[in-house]
């Protein structure tokens, strides 16, 4: 089987982390974006994943390289010179995702976390015969999104409502689909939307399906929803009793740590916190709702809250960081230093507090 990944563009919204590597390879739960979905295409049977991708192809193969030994799966890219929007970038790889098989495959939105239940979509998608099928999930505000209306028992999607102004339902496209060969046939090589363009087209003669996700769904493509998305990641693996879980005195509610990390005395860590390889945190420091990355040195007795901290970065002495401040790579926050909403560019030190959220270049 195979998968196609819709890795796309420049990463905007994590900016400042997507300014040291296109955004599938930011770590989120301490691993790339994109290897939770990798790891969870190969533990189905996929065998080779195609990376659609308009940025730095070198730079994510390269990274890939070492990965595509380690779990033994292909990765290839299918790059465009142009951003082909959703769809297009299925017709460019079209080579790559036929065989004679006429097997379905996969195509994911690299931003999106979920349990990934890929084995029973596979299920779904034989058990209805139809052309496609899509993940959607519940969500409490279903006016942000595009909603997909949809008959409760067969699954069979009617027809899409994009951004509703009054309730219609609350079922929105997950972003993960898997789709037979003969989809390829209906996009053509340009800019298309699969789900303005194609999908309603498929739907318009009955051939599409759609499974309701079970358990957490996140688009993680931006700071806030990065910082959500790592609660109901955390908060599924304690579902599952997953032994990857921090424990101890110092630990409050989920954590994952790192086994090279380092941990000073009188700490408080936790909730729903992720603390990368090489990490040192000295004594008394307070950290909750927060991602920090590999390599960085938090001093004694800061304290950090809902905040994600770039790889190789410092937090000085009593240094105060919360309230969605976002450090890039490699950004020194000097001692006592406080910062409210902060978004500091790679390669900064930071001397005097940041009172309310601005962008230090």
């Amino acid at each position: 089987m195979k998968a196609l990944i819709l890795v796309g563009g420049f990463g905007t919204r994590l900016r400042p982390l997507t300014l040291s590597v296109p955004k599938p390879l930011v770590d989120f739960a301490n691993k790339p974006m994109i290897l939770h979905q990798i790891e969870a295409l190969k533990a189905i049977g996929v065998t080779e994943v195609v990376l659609a991708i308009n940025y730095q192809p070198e730079v994510m193969l390269n990274f890939l390289k070492e990965y595509e030994k380690k779990l033994e799966i292909k990765i290839t890219c299918s790059q465009e010179t142009e951003p082909l929007g959703t769809a297009g970038p299925l017709a460019l790889a079209r080579d790559k995702l036929i065989d004679d098989s006429g097997t379905p495959f996969f195509v994911l939105n690299s931003d999106v976390i979920s349990e990934y239940p890929l084995k029973q979509m596979i299920e779904f998608h034989k058990g209805h015969g139809g052309e496609a099928s899509i993940l959607v999930t519940k969500v409490d505000e279903p006016s942000k999104y595009g909603v997909v209306l949809m008959e409760e028992t067969s699954g069979k999607v009617e027809r899409f409502v994009e951004k509703p102004k009054i309730f219609v339902g609350n079922k929105i496209n997950a972003g993960i689909y898997l789709l037979n060969p003969s989809v390829l046939d209906r996009i053509e090589l340009r800019p298309t939307s699969i789900e303005k363009e194609v999908f309603p087209k498929i739907a318009a003669e009955k051939k599409l399906f759609a499974m309701v996700l079970p358990g957490f769904w996140m688009d993680i493509g931006q700071p806030k929803d990065y910082v959500t998305g790592l609660r109901l990641y955390l908060d599924s693996l304690r579902k599952m009793s997953s032994p990857k879980l921090a424990t101890g005195p110092h630990i409050v509610g989920n954590v994952l740590v790192d086994e090279s990390a380092v941990i000073g005395e009188g700490c408080l860590i936790g909730p729903d916190v992720a603390i990368g390889p090489g990490c040192i945190i000295d004594s008394g420091v307070r950290l909750s709702r927060c991602t920090v990355m590999r390599g960085v040195r938090i001093k004694k007795h800061a304290c950090i809250s809902s905040s994600i901290v770039g790889w190789h970065s410092t937090v000085g002495r009593w240094a105060r960081v919360e309230n969605m401040t976002i450090l890039g790579e490699d950004v020194h926050v000097g001692d006592e230093v406080y910062s409210n909403g902060g978004v500091v560019l790679p390669h900064k030190e930071i001397k005097s507090s940041i009172l309310k959220p601005e962008i230090v270049m």
